[in-house]
């Protein structure tokens, strides 16, 4: 915690950054489960579609205009981008407080959806690319650690006070606060002082800064190319829609289930907090060891998905989402340490955007193919897609053990050469 803390007082630009991280995110989790409990109420009969739906509009548009934001993360000042993106979103979720009429306002929600969810993909990768700038590289390994546990704190907080305050207060309180949340995230980003981003703006237009290199750029280096596999392949598998359906189906607590889904929300977040705080104790820091963590985090998902599948209990079902949170945390945090590490500042942008694609690629494939299968089989079979879902998350961990054996060998042939 120390070491934490440090970084937080020796870094005020970071810690702004931070804060505003911190208070954005509490308000999006007031959001998320408020909207889900929506849609599935709006859609009797057709909850595993219109949820499918709802995760879809948040997850397409990121994927389909990173090519755009990067590009613009590497080319305009990142600090205005993080403050347009936050202003801009006051507006979308202000105006989410036309949808709970009733089920007539449901096409909003997601129009809406699509909106704010556009917006943030400018906001995700230009705040990968800043962070480098606002702290020394021997603390990113703390710093990127903070920011993904603060994610998990304030999914962990946020989700369980969200299910609380809909229920008791009613879900216009929540969005309200979801709308103020961003007003003040933007506010305190306002006075950085980003020298160093100025500096890597103006190198910016010496370079190619296009799409295309970017991608040129991941060709020469596959190590780095390699790293996007990360949060492709832990995303085979969507929490969300699974998670949904059994709040809203199997263990329905509170309104609608809102209260069970906080909860299992927040269970997800604890072990997001907990999972690289464990790991970071084996972590020198080097790309060799992070690259083996991230073997187990991902043999560890796997076990994770089948615990859900074979969860007869909510504390079950608890279990083995505190499992997969862990490990899915885990690689998250590293593979944006390595990609800090192993790329040049003038191409962070694109490659975090291709990065977050990925990632969104991989939730669009899963939320489509989920819902379709809970439609088809049923809700009551929910724990038998989550055991398949175990089956496809051992491909990726399996790809990852060859790609990290290889690179390996190929790290050690200049050490026996010199040796000979």
């Amino acid at each position: 915690m120390t070491r934490y803390l440090r970084i937080l007082r020796e870094n005020p630009d970071f810690t702004r950054l931070w804060l505003s991280q911190v208070i954005s995110m509490t308000g999006d989790w007031f959001n998320t489960v408020v909207l889900f409990a929506l849609v599935a109420a709006y859609s009797p009969g057709q909850e595993g579609l219109a949820i499918s739906l709802f995760v879809l509009a948040r997850v397409v548009p990121p994927m389909l205009i990173s090519p755009i934001t990067g590009v613009l993360v590497d080319q305009l000042n990142r600090k205005r981008l993080l403050i347009w993106s936050n202003v801009l979103r006051v507006f979308v979720v202000a105006a989410l407080l036309l949808t709970t009429q009733g089920p007539e306002w449901l096409w909003l929600i997601y129009l809406l959806t699509v909106m704010q969810f556009a917006i943030s993909a400018v906001f995700e990768p230009a705040q990968s690319a800043l962070i480098p700038t606002l702290i020394p590289p021997q603390d990113l390994i703390v710093a990127n650690t903070l920011v993904n546990i603060t994610w998990s704190s304030m999914l962990a907080i946020g989700a369980v006070i969200g299910g609380v305050v809909a229920t008791l207060l009613g879900t216009n309180v929540a969005l309200v606060f979801d709308a103020l949340s961003f007003a003040v995230a933007a506010w305190l980003i306002l006075p950085l002082v980003p020298r160093a981003v100025v500096q890597v703006h103006e190198h910016a237009l010496l370079v190619d800064t296009s799409f295309q290199e970017g991608v040129r750029f991941l060709r020469r280096t596959p190590q780095s190319a390699m790293l996007l596999l990360a949060k492709f392949g832990m995303s085979l598998g969507n929490v969300d829609t699974l998670v949904a359906i059994f709040a809203t189906q199997i263990f329905v607590y509170g309104d609608g289930g809102g209260l069970g889904l906080g909860i299992m929300y927040s269970v997800f977040g604890l072990g997001a907090i907990v999972g690289p705080l464990i790991f970071n104790r084996f972590n020198d820091g080097s790309l060799k060891v992070m690259r083996r963590l991230m073997l187990i985090a991902f043999f560890g998902a796997v076990i994770g998905w089948v615990a859900v599948g074979a969860a007869t209990t909510f504390v079950l079902l608890c279990v083995g989402l505190f499992i997969r949170a862990v490990c899915g945390s885990t690689n998250w945090t590293y593979s944006t340490i390595a990609l800090q590490k192993t790329v040049p500042n003038s191409y962070l942008g694109r490659v975090f955007s291709l990065d977050m694609a990925g990632f969104y690629l991989a939730t669009v494939l899963s939320t489509v193919a989920h819902g379709a299968l809970i439609d088809t089989v049923g809700s009551d079979n929910v724990r038998l897609i989550a055991l398949g879902t175990g089956v496809v998350a051992l491909v990726p961990a399996l790809i990852w053990g060859l790609l990290t054996r290889r690179f390996e060998r190929r790290e050690l042939e200049p050490a026996v050469a010199a040796a000979d």
